[in-house]
């Protein structure tokens, strides 16, 4: 879709490619996101964790989603019911993750931090445009193994991922358009955590 743009300015690239983010937003399957808020707020009930994974730029969006599950709704005054949610990126402690790519291998980052902190019944995360890196795959097959819920923030067409998380939300683009599918997991983070706060309020 994105080689159709317009290329003979830059302001016309960014209309047509605004225009594209608005149709990948009509698109959105609305009842995914509303499962998958349902799912993470039975883990807050319950007290699970809930763990996010990614590589590139979907470690960045799997801090950010941390960072709006996690500081945002402590920091809200309007939440009537303080029971936090216990999200964990595991893309963020950098001498871990070094560490165990050194020791065991890159595609075991995920699991071998899931193997320290997991317990039956928290939930995995994993987001990701192809839904095949190898550490991603690895890390939701382990939890599905040890009775977790798995959730894939996909693109393109879903990759591995796909068929073996529990839940997915799909953002069905051609292959090798990073940038708006990233965008769009981006903003299902800020739709999600909006609803937190009106939900919880």
């Amino acid at each position: 879709m994105m080689e159709k743009f317009n290329k003979t300015s830059l302001s016309k690239f960014s209309k047509d490619y605004s225009r594209y983010l608005k149709e990948l937003l009509d698109n959105l399957d609305h009842n995914s996101i509303e499962n998958i808020f349902e799912i993470l707020d039975k883990a807050r009930k319950r007290k699970n964790k809930i763990f996010i994974i990614g590589n590139g730029g979907s470690a960045s969006t799997a801090s950010h989603i941390c960072n709006d599950f996690g500081l945002a709704a402590l920091k809200s005054n309007n939440l009537s019911n303080p029971e936090p949610f216990r999200v964990i990126s595991l893309t963020d402690n950098n001498s871990v993750i070094t560490a165990l790519g050194n020791d065991n291998g890159f595609e075991n980052i995920f699991v071998e931090q899931l193997k320290v902190l997991f317990e039956e019944g928290d939930v995995l995360i994993a987001v990701s445009a192809s839904g095949n890196s190898e550490n991603l795959v690895n890390a939701c097959e382990w939890v599905k193994r040890k009775k977790g819920i798995s959730i894939g923030w996909l693109g393109f067409n879903g990759g591995k991922l796909k068929s073996i998380c529990d839940n997915i939300l799909l953002i069905n683009t051609p292959y090798g358009e990073y940038a708006p599918v990233e965008d769009m997991h981006l903003i299902i983070n800020h739709i999600l955590v909006s609803w937190m706060h009106i939900k919880l309020s």
